[in-house]
């Protein structure tokens, strides 16, 4: 019997990814997508690297410095390649720099590259480009709470959504605010290697492989508070009174108008109706009061207005995506295994 050599399979090729950068990017839209493809790299066999890692821009810097960030620091970052090179995944970066970048070459550049890709995908503020390239037409899309309305006006064609982490339409996925481009990324790798794959990043890296609830339950009440209305000093008003049986009337006193012309003109300036905006400042005070005290939940909910635990509970789950159990186990101030957080009088 002779000894017949064997013949191993060769291990896969990496999937390339490239990261597009520009003056003035975010660093963490940048740094957190690729710490996630990298620690990816890190976890899995040396010879059989899933990921080839690129961070590419249109000019790389005067004298070694690099790609400035909007925090100062400078990236090392490839010149553009070939549109027609091979390509797996291509991520837009956002930041304050998007703006000026929208309006030069690089929309040409990603409309060009975007067809040699298998998936599209953009980091907060990143969606703006990936607008000005035509890619956004018909989508569903995220980008930073604060810019949703701005993106929407922009390209009145891409169905621009407030309230989730990310967003996967097609080959095109797009994220939320900065810290979202790790769910991103983590999502990408999900679906490249598998939840097992996915989940041992996300442990590595002490994150959630998928955080509960969406971008707006950090931003409702930093919204109404600085949207610049005459309504400021009401919002005011309301946080000190949440706990009261509260109707439209009683806003509209509060207020200095009839009910009529309150709801119309609050609406108009908000773009929620009272009703609306009063859950939301509720809900916001109990993610606090869960967090940071250890007052019972259904102290919580009286103390926050919601009358009784349940209508709390169901307000959570529709506004937030998790219970409010589950909430003050996520995000308890100081994290699972912390001293328990400070107590408030009743």
């Amino acid at each position: 019997m002779t000894n017949a050599p064997r013949f191993l399979p060769e291990p896969p090729a990496p999937r390339r990814v490239e990261i597009l950068v520009f003056a003035d990017v975010q660093l963490l839209d940048v740094a957190g997508p690729l710490q996630v493809f990298a620690t990816a790299n890190d976890l899995a066999p040396p010879q059989a690297p899933p990921y080839a890692l690129s961070v590419v821009a249109a000019e790389q810097g005067q004298a070694g410095a690099g790609v400035r960030s909007s925090a100062g620091l400078g990236l090392a970052a490839e010149a553009l390649p070939h549109a027609d090179q091979p390509l797996d995944t291509l991520i837009v970066a956002g930041g304050r720099g998007v703006t000026a970048a929208a309006k030069g070459d690089l929309p040409a550049w990603v409309a060009a590259r975007a067809p040699r890709a298998r998936r599209v995908a953009s980091v907060c503020t990143g969606a703006f480009l990936l607008g000005a390239a035509g890619l956004l037409d018909g989508r569903r899309v995220a980008t930073h709470w604060t810019r949703c309305a701005e993106l929407a006006q922009r390209y009145p064609e891409a169905r621009v959504e407030p309230d989730p982490i990310f967003i996967r339409d097609g080959a095109v996925w797009t994220s939320a605010g900065v810290t979202a481009g790790i769910d991103l990324a983590l999502a990408l790798v999900e679906a490249d290697l598998g939840r097992a794959a996915a989940l041992a990043v996300a442990r590595h890296l002490v994150v959630f492989l998928k955080r509960p609830g969406g971008q707006a339950q950090f931003s409702t009440v930093l919204s109404l508070q600085t949207g610049g209305t005459r309504f400021e000093p009401l919002h005011a008003w309301l946080a000190e009174h949440l706990c009261e049986n509260l109707t439209v009337a009683h806003l509209a006193e509060a207020a200095g108008m009839s009910p009529r012309g309150f709801a119309r003109h609050y609406r108009a300036a908000t773009g929620l109706t009272p009703a609306r905006a009063l859950e939301r400042m509720r809900i916001e005070a109990a993610r606090r009061l869960l967090a940071e005290t250890r007052l019972p939940v259904k102290r919580v909910a009286a103390r926050c207005g919601f009358g009784s635990e349940e209508t709390l509970r169901r307000s959570f789950l529709r506004h937030v995506g998790v219970a409010p159990a589950a909430y003050r186990r996520r995000f308890r101030e100081g994290g699972e295994g912390a001293p328990e957080g400070r107590a408030e009088p009743s």
